[in-house]
């Protein structure tokens, strides 16, 4: 049986997701580029944009306005599966944004170490 939240996979887990949550709000794209999976496989679905692959999802960060980046996070569940599988979900809200938006990540430790595999991001009314 995997063993759910362990407490030493959950704390890297948490720590790669703050990692991840520093360097968005930062626009530090060398970081987010790192934490993604480097691999024709990775898949980011965003708000208004599908990502396949590293390539896309790097161009994608490196074309993105770098202002108002900021958020508040709200909600986050972040859940371990045995020590080498994880999701990380979140809901988040920006100023002067009348919605709320939400992110999934799934994270797999990889040689390299943990990395996001396949992402989304949405809005919803607020």
């Amino acid at each position: 049986m995997t063993e759910i939240n362990l407490p030493d996979v959950l704390a890297e887990v948490t720590e790669a997701f703050r990692r991840y949550e520093a360097a968005l709000t930062g626009n530090d794209v060398e970081t987010l580029d790192a934490l993604f999976w480097s691999s024709d496989q990775v898949i980011r679905y965003g708000a208004t944009e599908n990502l396949y692959g590293h390539d896309e999802i790097l161009a994608f960060r490196k074309a993105r306005p770098s202002k108002g980046l900021d958020r508040t996070l709200t909600r986050t569940v972040i859940t371990t599966f045995g020590r080498d599988y994880a999701t990380a979900n979140t809901e988040f809200t920006r100023a002067g944004i009348d919605r709320i938006g939400r992110q999934s990540h799934t994270w797999a430790r990889l040689p390299e170490g943990w990395r996001i595999v396949a992402a989304h991001v949405s809005w919803m009314e607020g």
